[in-house]
């Protein structure tokens, strides 16, 4: 028997301790196999390997809420569901028309998160996009339909968090801030520090997710994944992609990266006949904050949206510094309005994004033209403008 593609292979060292690795790449009789834990001190003459003819499988239980980190380690393979999730019908998906209130303004008014939304944080080095998401976690509550009221207390509420190829600092923020506000006992925690093996970095996203689904789909919670670094995850498809000798595409990242991320991403929302969703916020660190460069391009185009963390914000001591103008929610205007929010809601957006777009434009006449050539208009604009930024989006 030949092995196959993704296959898990068990290896048995001379010192008697064992290691684990999955199937990369089949050439006739030959395999590649990426070893999960490193391959520093095998030795390929005395090292035996066994290869099991089953996929990547995770164990899933609703016990895992609450647990301490998981870090990816033996043992993790012996499990009943594949870690690519179970399939889900297309026509059994129920579109997302329930809004998440997350107490964040340029959020909640202007670009609002319906539950089972995929919305990603585009963000860069250096910016508080941790904090953002931490924020969520903390204070995200589903506004109920018809009532107008938000509902923080629900029981039914989980949150899924992934990190890869995170430094120890962002791992131990999260850690402690779910433990000081008391939802450690709703939280899955998988982590993939930058010091672990890369092929773990592109089995994290998809563990997490398997997990996420089970809780939804079965134990019909709500659940939120926070999915952390998405840059970090490309650049180890990369590094895959590039020790297979496979063709590379735009800046060296595989051809098959839209499809790989779209694997991810596709696994949120919601299914008929069962009461859980799956949101997912993916939080991407902009290389040289460029928007164009393809991780942050693809994403945006897979995803229902983003929400741009804005460096120029930031160095003004503004928090969150979410600037609205890029920032997109494909899915707001089926979650707002009359019974769910406000009536006019989708209105006072339109006109802030109006209002706030042309004082931009004065605002960059004005450094041309000087202050004494605007009109009364421009001014207010201008006056608008000032305000946004002060009370509206830091919250002052």
């Amino acid at each position: 028997q030949f092995a196959q593609y993704a296959e898990i292979v068990n290896f048995m060292l001379p010192n008697g301790t064992s290691r684990s690795g999955q199937v990369l790449e089949v050439m006739g009789s030959k395999a590649i196999v990426q070893v999960f834990e490193g391959t520093s001190g095998i030795d390929a003459k005395k090292t035996s390997c066994e290869f099991t003819g089953d996929i990547l499988r995770t164990p899933v239980s609703e016990d895992m809420l609450g647990e301490p980190q998981r870090r990816l380690g033996h043992g993790w393979w012996e499990g009943v569901t594949p870690r690519t999730g179970q399939p889900i019908n297309p026509h059994t998906r129920i579109y997302p028309e329930e809004m998440i209130q997350t107490g964040i303004s340029p959020i909640d008014v202007m670009n609002s998160i319906a539950r089972g939304q995929k919305i990603p944080i585009f963000s860069a080095a250096g910016l508080p996009h941790n904090e953002i998401a931490a924020q969520i976690c903390r204070q995200a509550g589903l506004v109920k339909k018809s009532k107008d009221v938000v509902d923080y207390h629900e029981d039914n509420f989980a949150i899924v968090f992934a990190a890869m190829g995170v430094n120890m600092e962002t791992a131990r923020f999260f850690k402690a801030d779910f433990e000081e506000n008391g939802s450690m006992e709703n939280v899955c925690l998988f982590l993939n520090l930058a010091n672990d093996p890369t092929i773990e970095r592109i089995i994290t996203p998809r563990l997490a997710l398997t997990t996420a689904e089970f809780l939804a789909y079965q134990c019909e919670k709500h659940v939120l994944v926070i999915l952390t670094d998405m840059s970090s995850y490309a650049e180890a498809l990369r590094e895959v992609s590039a020790a297979r000798e496979e063709v590379p595409g735009r800046r060296g990242f595989p051809g098959y990266m839209y499809t790989d991320l779209a694997t991810i991403y596709e696994r949120a929302g919601r299914v008929e006949g069962r009461n859980g969703s799956i949101t997912q916020i993916p939080i991407l660190t902009m290389p040289n904050d460029d928007i164009t460069h393809p991780i942050p391009d693809l994403t945006g185009f897979i995803t229902e949206g983003q929400i741009y963390v804005d460096r120029q914000l930031h160095n003004r001591q503004i928090y969150p510094p979410i600037n609205v103008l890029p920032s997109l929610s494909r899915l707001m205007k089926s979650a707002i309005g009359e019974g769910m929010t406000r009536k006019d809601h989708g209105d006072v957006s339109n006109q802030l994004y109006a209002c706030y777009a042309i004082g931009k434009d004065v605002q960059a006449m004005k450094a041309v033209v000087g202050e004494e050539a605007l009109s009364a208009d421009d001014l207010l604009y201008l006056e608008f403008l000032h305000k946004f930024e002060k009370h509206f989006i830091n919250q002052g």
